[in-house]
């Protein structure tokens, strides 16, 4: 049988609340040092050239049906034509996003820059929370959880006879760290916030190959159907505008 425990106020006081406050505070602060930390970039004309061609091609596939079959097929062709369409990448001159990323030594120091303020910020506070706050019972969930929750809410806590819905303070520092994104995006704005399983997804990138685009809007250009969806259309406008007047 698990057992219930009854939690000193202290506890509340100088674990679950400081330990929930300096969690806020740290990514506020991470959010404006990486703001200081970000180069200014001027933007590729080639990346931006090809973004438009895919938005144009984007746009191609979701009109084509409202556009005569003749003048679908002319521009599918201006854009996927295999010897000089806008869509079409030649063999070989793919860009490598690892050979990209070491020839642009400010988007290897921009990288780098954003790995070193998520990874120094979270040691640091992780050091301090397995110093101070190791071992402590922090909170309660008010609803019962099964046994595969224990390894998740109860680290550092060896116990099976604790109840699964008490939260140790290391398990608490890590469901903090990892689900703070709501509160961020109400104080730094939707756009600005990123929570870190975000951040830890972008650490294995090696930047970023514009013509995987292309060649995927090509692609959906070229097995798209054309069904013509406004036949005679100069008539049916005709026989409404004479229902109206009459």
């Amino acid at each position: 049988m698990a057992e219930d425990l009854v939690l000193d106020t202290a506890i509340r006081d100088w674990v679950l609340i400081p330990l929930t406050v300096v969690m806020i505070l740290i990514g506020i602060l991470r959010y404006f040092v990486s703001k200081l930390m970000q180069s200014q970039q001027t933007p590729d004309a080639k990346i931006v050239k090809e973004g438009q061609v895919v938005v144009r091609a984007r746009n191609l596939r979701a009109g084509a049906n409202f556009i005569p079959a003749k003048s679908f097929r002319a521009r599918r062709a201006y854009f996927s034509n295999e010897e000089n369409g806008l869509l079409h990448v030649p063999k070989g001159q793919g860009q490598n996003p690892q050979a990209q990323m070491f020839s642009d030594p400010n988007m290897a120091m921009d990288m780098m820059k954003k790995n070193l303020s998520m990874i120094i910020p979270q040691t640091l506070t992780f050091a301090w929370v397995n110093f101070f706050f190791s071992g402590f019972v922090a909170a309660k969930i008010p609803f019962p959880l099964t046994q595969r929750f224990r390894s998740m809410l109860q680290n550092g806590i060896d116990l099976s006879t604790v109840d699964v819905s008490y939260v140790s303070s290391r398990s608490w520092y890590f469901l903090n760290l990892f689900g703070l994104r709501g509160l961020f995006s109400l104080i730094l704005g939707e756009e600005n916030a990123m929570d870190d399983t975000q951040r830890m997804m972008q650490m294995g990138g090696f930047g970023f190959d514009p013509t995987k685009n292309l060649s995927a809007e090509k692609d959906g250009l070229d097995i798209i159907q054309h069904e013509w969806a406004l036949p005679k259309f100069e008539q049916r406008a005709e026989a409404v505008l004479k229902k109206l007047v009459s």
